[in-house]
């Protein structure tokens, strides 16, 4: 028995390592480096595009918790994010190079799959998963808008600029981590501080910047939405999108100062932009927040207004792309699977499902269920009561009218049954609680274990 997986990033490498494992031969398709995107820069497996983040790691939120699920279930790419992270405070960060390396190593090794350097232009006759992401190639994209009888959605995002750490001036810049009650332990990110004045024309410097222009084949006009009118994720939103929300957007938004304060001064500024460690060398740092559209020399006059950031040095600036999604409240079965062809499953972005371990999680699931499907057994399907089983959830049931993607929040979980008034520390520790003890017991129920299921 043989699986087609098509795409090499977190999802397709998630599913192509599960399915391996569990005894079926895999060909892994990925067409970089032959092909790029526009927004990777290797031809490595599981290249993180945006940012060097997979989000918090305590278990009392959404994205922690997830993790935590994943970890139980024996995620590859978890288990590489874990190897090559940095420090990041209270987050998984990871060394992007190291990262993929790591994939890609444990992907090329494994006697089950096998790694095809080419694009793949025909959506697959037998049993396979679409894992091509959101920079899916035009020609497989035409015949996904074919199969489907739907055009894509679509939104776009944006990546942040990349800054050497010896050009970052750390008489003004100074170390902290947001919330650290002990401030005598010095943290994780680099915080250039902002006073009142210079973040006012900071801000207008960046509304008045100027832009990279749509490319003609970003553009697309479809029923429901305003010509040149541009949709982003509410999760990534270019910095200078958030600018004009208002003067205060950014100082409550990604500078927000709040548990930084300024040694230099004693006191908290009035905004903060925060640098978090990309690589395991420490030399390269990431403008948290920080996704931008504006020029690449606007970038560099406008970035080195930030305090600190006078004479930084870019090891690589910020662009936006548009990323597609299907349908999948109208096509998709509860397994991921298209309703109309029953052994072709869909997982990561392409799917609508947003953040790097919402996608790792997509591929653990639809790995395994391709190879259920393969051998005849039922699909599985997580309790909703996990992080995994409601988002998987939201993607094919949510309303087709408001649907956008969605990455883990635990507003997708199924509140408390009891009418107990809790804090909200107190209702996430509960629902962390709720579902790793349910993702047990789900688990004793259909007699598996991490190796066999």
């Amino acid at each position: 028995m043989k699986l087609e997986i098509i795409g090499g990033g977190l999802a397709g490498s998630e599913a192509a390592w599960q399915a391996a494992e569990r005894g079926i031969d895999v060909i892994l398709y990925e067409m970089r480096p032959e092909i790029s995107t526009g927004a990777h820069r290797t031809g490595k497996l599981g290249e993180l595009v945006c940012s060097n983040s997979l989000g918090s790691d305590l278990r009392n939120r959404a994205s922690g918790l997830l993790k935590q699920e994943l970890r139980r279930l024996g995620s590859l790419l978890i288990a590489c994010a874990d190897e090559n992270s940095v420090p990041a405070g209270r987050a998984l960060a990871v060394d992007r190079e190291e990262f993929s390396s790591c994939i890609q190593k444990k992907i090329e090794s494994h006697p089950r799959i096998t790694l095809e350097r080419e694009e793949v232009i025909s959506i697959p006759k037998g049993p396979a998963i679409l894992a091509t992401g959101p920079l899916t190639s035009p020609s497989l994209s035409a015949e996904l808008r074919q199969f489907t009888g739907e055009n894509h959605m679509y939104f776009y995002d944006a990546i942040a600029p990349i800054i050497e750490l010896d050009s970052i001036d750390m008489t003004i810049a100074y170390r902290a981590n947001r919330y650290e009650k002990d401030t005598n332990i010095e943290g994780d990110y680099i915080n250039c501080p902002f006073e009142k004045e210079a973040y006012f024309i900071f801000r207008e410097e960046i509304l008045n910047a100027k832009r990279h222009p749509l490319r003609d084949f970003e553009i697309e006009v479809k029923e429901g939405v305003t010509a040149g009118k541009t949709l982003y994720f509410r999760g990534c939103q270019p910095v200078e999108v958030i600018a004009a929300q208002g003067e205060k957007a950014l100082a409550f938004g990604p500078l927000r100062p709040v548990g930084l304060h300024d040694p230099r001064t004693g006191r908290r500024p009035y905004a903060v932009v925060q640098l978090r460690q990309d690589n395991l060398a420490g030399n390269l740092y990431n403008m948290v927040g920080f996704q931008t559209n504006l020029t690449f020399s606007e970038q560099e006059r406008v970035f080195r207004m930030i305090p600190g950031l006078e004479n930084a040095i870019f090891e690589r600036l910020g662009q936006m792309h548009r990323n597609s999604f299907i349908s999948s409240p109208l096509l998709l079965d509860d397994n991921f699977s298209f309703t109309k062809k029953p052994n072709l499953f869909i997982a990561g972005q392409l799917a609508g499902i947003e953040g790097y371990a919402g996608n790792i999680a997509s591929g653990l699931v639809t790995g395994i269920n391709a190879v259920r499907f393969l051998h005849g057994l039922p699909s599985l399907e997580f309790p909703t009561t996990t992080m995994i089983g409601a988002l998987m959830h939201y993607i094919v049931h949510a309303e087709i009218s408001t649907f956008q993607p969605m990455k883990a929040i635990f507003g997708l979980l199924p509140k408390p049954t009891d009418n107990r008034r809790r804090s909200k520390l107190d209702r996430y520790a509960f629902y962390a609680q709720r579902a790793l003890s349910d993702l047990e017991i789900f688990l004793r129920k259909n007699e598996m274990n991490i190796e066999t299921f």
